[in-house]
């Protein structure tokens, strides 16, 4: 049997090395620290110099307030720091670093060199410190206002550390990540960023929103830009406002999210469950949304200082929050119309979705009878851009079903745009054209094609039909309500007691959504009744995990999801079929239900709807101008 051992305090060295492995990892997070220092010391410029990926050596110049003389040495000590002096400075912090661990942690791993000087300073003082016996020494130097922090040879010291290490692209790569990450956040600061002597990034200071927009294409690309969607709410205290990028601009990979809470950049699992929901409708299947947003509420309402890097952080009132990111993204990606992408007279800006007056047939006959068949409206003067003059929405005529439209009752396009015959609409000089233009024909009975005051628009008609009829349906659902549907034999679940209390708690939201759960005792309940539309789903999973989620989040659309996919698969099925002829006045009523209809640019599935071909790009095609 051993003894038991004694217990003695760490050694400064060995205790900040400890430290180390929490906020040093590699030449990024040595980065990653010095940047928030120079950030919170009110830099407006600031200089990278990077060699060998930045474990040769990485040097910060800023122009900051400094750090004083006598102050040096107490700058390299373990939790020291002028950010916060009080619990209460804690609660409400808004610098980026506060726990005055980087530069004892980092001067443990590395040869450190801190030259600084203050504007009443007549002259500039650096301290030097080298992870064997962490004494700090203090003499005059030469440097302007602000600080430079020069870090050589990391990991000199811990050859362990130091072999896990990548190849020298992989860590300037995740270093300039880190470096872009700071840009974005700080618009009013100017980045310079240099690797081996190499110009990689030269950013000035973007206060204009023209000059932020050109700093977001140099650091994300022009492409992004073209298809991002900018927003700015503001409500109950948070404001939400950046780039989101259409759907049309997916990735493969969750590379390109930049969310910032307060100016800093987080990875949180409830934002990131609100953004993947708003985007859920319009992304097509194990794509990523590409977005830059910023958060900004009262610092009180959100703790930073949940994690040792600062990058997760708990918000006082999730569900508020969680709420407020959702129903923003999805409101702005649903608003996307058309006119909108192609940046067009603003005619579409006042169109509003035709009120969905009921449902036709299939699944919904059994159903409250509601009839989508209105009095049919018509028009013989060209589009004028006003929501009076474009209303061409499908209208099911009669009660044969045509070919291909599967189970959903309808007719033939009627067309109540201008009286085009079938010889079409020639766009004349400066005349003002609907977003989407005139159809001219029909493609292999699978695309249309249009002319609008761009150039050529091409529309896959099943994709965007079923897009148009699936968004009515969700209106007539949202207007109709869920029907329930007894069970027979109420079906028992066995749930933590934790559960059955949430489901006690949210009985009212699930009787809105067509169920009836009973609790039966501490650890169990009874589901009575379901949506009749979910009647062949797994009802005791679904409520798992509608459960799961409530608890996680405080909020869940499982069930919504459920009912959508449903929805999605009766427009799939009832939505036009390749190979069907359509008459150019059908043509056209699609393409007014398109510039109408909320989410019109993807299909159910996440697939574009329609493209754009101007007429520079038709000429590169044909080398015309060369």
């Amino acid at each position: 049997m051993s003894r038991p051992r004694s217990i003695n305090l760490l050694s400064p060295r060995l205790a900040n090395q400890i430290a180390a492995g929490e906020v040093v990892e590699r030449p990024a997070s040595v980065a990653k620290e010095l940047l928030e220092n120079a950030l919170d010391a009110g830099a407006t410029r600031i200089e990278l110099d990077v060699e060998e990926g930045g474990v040769k050596l990485l040097r910060i110049r800023d122009d900051g307030h400094g750090i004083a003389h006598d102050q040096l040495p107490l700058a390299l000590a373990r939790h020291a720091t002028s950010k916060i002096a009080e619990l209460a400075d804690l609660e409400g912090v808004q610098s980026l670093g506060f726990r005055g661990e980087a530069l004892a942690s980092i001067s443990s791993v590395a040869r450190l060199c801190l030259t600084s000087r203050t504007a009443d300073a007549g002259e500039a003082w650096q301290v030097e410190a080298e992870g064997r016996d962490m004494q700090p020494s203090v003499q005059p130097a030469a440097h302007p206002v602000g600080t430079t922090v020069q870090v050589r040879d990391l990991f000199y010291n811990t050859p362990a550390r130091r072999k896990f290490l990548r190849t020298e692209k992989t860590e300037f790569d995740r270093l300039q990540e880190v470096v872009r990450r700071m840009a974005l956040a700080r618009f009013d600061v100017a980045f310079h960023l240099r690797h081996n002597g190499r110009q990689v990034f030269a950013l000035h200071s973007a206060a204009e929103d023209s000059a932020r927009a050109r700093r977001i294409g140099q650091l994300l690309g022009d492409g992004f830009l073209e298809q991002a969607l900018p927003i700015d709410v503001e409500r109950n205290g948070l404001r939400l406002w950046g780039w989101v990028g259409l759907p049309t601009f997916s990735r493969s990979q969750a590379d390109m999210q930049y969310f910032y809470v307060n100016g800093r950049i987080v990875r949180d699992k409830l934002v990131g469950h609100a953004v993947r929901q708003a985007y859920r409708d319009v992304l097509y299947g194990g794509r990523h949304p590409a977005f830059v947003l910023y958060l900004e509420l009262d610092p009180n309402l959100v703790d930073v200082n949940v994690h040792p890097t600062k990058h997760e952080v708990r918000f006082r009132d999730g569900r508020t929050v969680h709420d407020f990111l959702y129903s923003t993204l999805n409101r702005s990606l649903a608003d996307v119309r058309p006119g909108d992408e192609l940046a067009a007279p603003a005619a579409t800006a006042s169109l509003e979705l035709p009120k969905a007056t009921g449902l036709a047939g299939g699944e919904f006959a059994g159903q409250a009878g509601l009839d989508l068949r209105d009095e049919v409206l018509t028009r013989s003067a060209p589009y004028a851009g006003s929501a009076g003059s474009s209303g061409g929405f499908f209208r099911p005529q009669g009660s044969t079903q045509q070919a291909g439209f599967g189970s959903v009752q309808s007719g033939a396009y009627q067309a109540f745009t201008a009286p085009l015959g079938e010889t079409g609409h020639q766009v004349g000089e400066g005349e003002q054209v609907p977003p989407l233009g005139y159809a001219l024909a029909q493609l292999k009975g699978i695309y249309i094609l249009a002319e609008n005051s761009h150039g050529l628009v091409l529309v896959d008609m099943h994709a965007a039909h079923e897009r148009v009829m699936y968004e009515r349906l969700k209106t007539a659902m949202a207007v109709e309500g869920l029907k329930g549907q007894p069970l027979l034999v109420p079906q028992s679940m066995a749930l933590s007691e934790r559960e059955v209390d949430c489901a006690e708690e949210h009985a009212d939201w699930f009787a809105r959504l067509g169920f009836e759960l009973q609790r039966m005792g501490s650890e169990s309940l009874a589901i009575r009744q379901i949506p009749a539309l979910l009647k062949q789903a797994q009802a005791e999973n679904l409520v798992r995990d509608v459960l799961a989620d409530l608890m996680e989040y405080g909020t869940s659309d499982r069930i919504q999801a459920h009912i959508n996919e449903l929805l999605a698969t009766m427009s799939c099925h009832g939505a036009i079929r390749a190979n069907r002829q359509l008459t150019l006045p059908e043509m056209n009523a699609l393409l007014r239900d398109m510039e109408i209809t909320e989410r019109s640019g993807q299909c159910n599935h996440g697939r574009p709807t329609w493209t754009q071909l101007n007429l520079d790009e038709l000429d590169k095609l044909f080398l015309r101008g060369r």
